[in-house]
Order: structure tokens, then sequence, then C-alpha cells
């Protein structure tokens, strides 16, 4: 290690931090709970969801196409219970009569699904630190969206490139050196790139916040690559096993099918918080050092955040977002959010873009004073009031906290945020102000 090149260490060093941060989301951070909730969510699920997919595909004939991908996504199972489990599935949806349903259980069937998806949004959501989910309106439109179109456009694709491989041109640009070998890459690179790309959209789509593309992409790669990788491993020593076969007999094929429905999740998850640490690298180091805000680092927090936005906003710039503001501070996105939700509750902030992360003043600068603000962020510390137990108030106690709320007060009695801006100068002004988002 000592021969090695300072650079080498220092990605090295990142690295191992990165790991240590992933594995203590995973085992500590809840992501294997979130992982274990949503395959009994995906085994209720799993037959609606197949089931519209199947109708929309069925109606441009392309519904033959589903048992491709499902022998494909289950082959880490072993053959024969890959192909066992996909007949049960297809079998189960070509039996599901749409018709004989009914108004209500159509609904139903549509309600089964959504909720699906509006649990795995919960679930990347509390790994974004977002604390406020789609509106309904919002979730069913663009949900819907992905349902009925999403299938569409992936095997259209896939019809597409098998219909142009079979072209008399592309097979003569093929016989060509070295575009057959190129071509002979490209396919069996494709079903990667194809799972890398739907982690991607994933990724970029269902978080409620505005996700980088750099951000999504590296988190459906090392996705995807792990998909693969843990695919092998789950074939090569689980699924093969005779133990499970002796232990559960009958049930074997659905416990080996669960284990994998849980490692699915889990690699999904961990693709989640990999893309948010990428778009927010500083967060692992202060997560590393368990950063929390304090009662008195809090204040300043929310004092500064008021005076940013309330600067900006004055001038008439673009309004701050959630990352920036992180960014700006050095403080990880849950800390900021956690303050400015303090804020909105009190109507001092309000979320002013469709994904809730750019924030402006609430009300008219000269109507919030910053005993306001004080206010705001002291009721996010708990109950004003101890226990109604005489010996927590004593009047010597009580006498000297008077002292301190009239001291407070009077230190920013009647200054307003407008008054506030007025008072800070050039040469005092706070040098992040003069930054964009």
């Amino acid at each position: 290690m000592a021969n090695l090149p300072d650079w080498f260490k220092r990605h090295l060093h990142t690295a191992r931090n990165f790991l240590e941060i992933l594995f203590r989301d995973i085992t500590e951070g809840g992501l294997d709970l979130r992982a274990t909730s949503l395959v009994y969510t995906t085994l209720l699920s799993l037959a609606p969801l197949l089931a519209v997919s199947f109708s929309v595909l069925q109606a441009f004939g392309a519904h033959n196409q589903m048992r491709p991908l499902l022998l494909e996504i289950l082959d880490p199972l072993g053959d024969a219970q890959a192909v066992e489990i996909t007949d049960r599935i297809i079998g189960f949806v070509n039996n599901l009569d749409v018709g004989v349903l009914g108004f209500t259980g159509f609904a139903l069937l549509f309600y089964t699904v959504l909720s699906l998806l509006q649990k795995i949004e919960d679930c990347f959501n509390q790994i974004w630190r977002v604390g406020q989910s789609r509106g309904f309106r919002r979730r069913f439109s663009e949900y819907l969206s992905v349902l009925l179109v999403g299938p569409v456009l992936v095997f259209s694709a896939l019809g597409l490139m098998a219909s142009l491989s079979s072209h008399e041109i592309v097979k003569a640009i093929i016989s060509l050196e070295p575009f057959g070998t190129l071509y002979y890459l490209l396919v069996r690179l494709l079903p990667n790139l194809l799972m890398i790309a739907a982690f991607t959209f994933l990724y970029l789509f269902i978080p409620n916040t505005r996700v980088r593309l750099k951000a999504a992409l590296a988190g459906g790669i090392a996705a995807g690559l792990g998909w693969r990788l843990v695919g092998w491993l789950f074939g090569l020593f689980v699924a093969g096993s005779a133990q499970y076969q002796a232990i559960y007999s009958s049930f074997a094929i659905l416990i080996v099918f669960m284990i994998w429905l849980y490692v699915n999740w889990l690699i999904l998850l961990v693709g989640v918080d990999i893309s948010f640490y990428v778009q927010h690298p500083a967060h692992p180091r202060l997560e590393r050092r368990g950063f929390r805000l304090g009662y008195a680092s809090s204040r300043r927090v929310g004092l500064t955040v008021m005076y940013l936005l309330a600067e900006r906003f004055q001038r008439g710039a673009p309004p701050w977002t959630l990352d920036a503001l992180a960014t700006t501070l050095g403080l990880p996105c849950r800390c900021v959010e956690e303050v400015l939700e303090a804020l909105r509750r009190r109507g001092l902030v309000i979320a002013v873009d469709p994904d809730n992360t750019a924030y402006l003043p609430a009300r008219e600068l000269g109507s919030v004073t910053l005993l306001d603000i004080l206010d705001a962020l002291d009721a996010e510390s708990g109950p004003a009031d101890a226990p109604h137990d005489p010996a927590l108030k004593p009047p010597v106690v009580e006498e000297v906290m008077r002292r301190l709320q009239a001291a407070r007060s009077g230190a920013v009695d009647g200054m307003s945020l407008r008054d506030w801006l007025g008072t800070a100068d050039g040469d005092r002004r706070t040098p992040a102000t003069e930054e964009r988002p």
C-alpha cells in the first residue's frame, strides 16, 4: 500500500467508505426491511400487474413475447423451476377474464397494481429523504401512462431489432468485418444494456424529486451488473441446491421464488441508494459521522435558509432548490429538508415546483418576523410545556426561563425579514447568496 500513488489511495479510501455506508444502509438503514415488505406486496400484485400488461400487449399483438421475458428474469431459479413458475403465471393471466370482473373488479385490479407502484415510490422517497409523495391525480396519470405505454414501447423495440436483424441489407453489413464482430458483441451485451436502461428509467422516474441522469445511470449500471452477478451466484448455489427439495418438498419452488424476489428488490433499492449518494457526494461523509442538527444548529440553519430564500426572492432571482441549499450549507439533504418542513408547516415557506424541491417565502417579507422563524423551529423540538409536575417547574427556574424568553424577544423585537435584509450591507452579505442552484 505504501508504494501506491496518492490518487489511487484516495479513491480506494473513498470506495471503502462508500461500501461501508451501503452495508450500513442495508443492515441498519432499513433497506432489507423494505425489500422484505415489497416481496409480499409483489406476491399480491404480480398477477394483476401482468394481467394489465398482458391486456395491453394483446391489443397490439405482442402478448406472445411476455413468456420469453419471464423466462429470462426467472432463469437464475433453474430451467425447470423457471418454466414451471412461468407456466403458472401465464396460465393464471390467461384464465383471467376481464369481461367477467365487471367495473368493480376491474377497478380493484388497477388499484392493486397502483398500490404496488405507490409502495415502490414510498421506498424510493424514503431513500431519497423526500417527505412528500406525488398527489393522487399526478400519481394516477403517470403510473397509468407507464403501465399502458411502457410494455408496448419495450416489446416494440425488441420486435423492431429482431426484424432489422433479418433484413437483407443488415445481413449484408453483418457479413463484413468488423461489423460482424460488433453485431455479435451487441447481441451478447443487449440483455445487460436493456437491464441497465430499465433500472436507470426507474431511478429517474419513480422518486418524487429531480434526479440527475448521471446519478440514475450510476445506480442503473450498479444494479444491472449486480443483478447479473447475483443471478449467476443464486443459480449456482441456491436454486441448484437439493437441500431445499429435501426440507420444503413441494413448497421448495415457492420458497426459492420468494428468496429470488427478495434479492431482486434488495438490488433495486441498493441501486437507489447509490444514485442518491452519487447526486449528494457530501452526504456519505456526514452520515458516516452520524451528523445530526442540534437545537442551536437547527436555529442557525433555519435562519440562514430563510435569509437565503428571502434575499433571492427580493432580487427576483430563481428560487433555491433543496439540492443547492444542502450543497451551499454543506449539510445532508435530510437535515435541510427537516428545517424546510418545519418552516413550511408554519406557513413561512412554500414549494413552487412539481417536484417540491424549489422553495420561496410563503408570505410577504415584511409580515414575517425573526421571532416567527424561531418559534417555528422551536416547535419542532417537542412540546413547549413540560409535564405538569411541580418538581419540574420550581419558581427560580421559571423566572430564568421568562428572562431568557424576554431577552430573545427583545433582541429581535419587531424585526421582519425585510428589515433584516436591509441591515445586511454588501460587505456583510453571505457569499452563498450570490450562487445559483
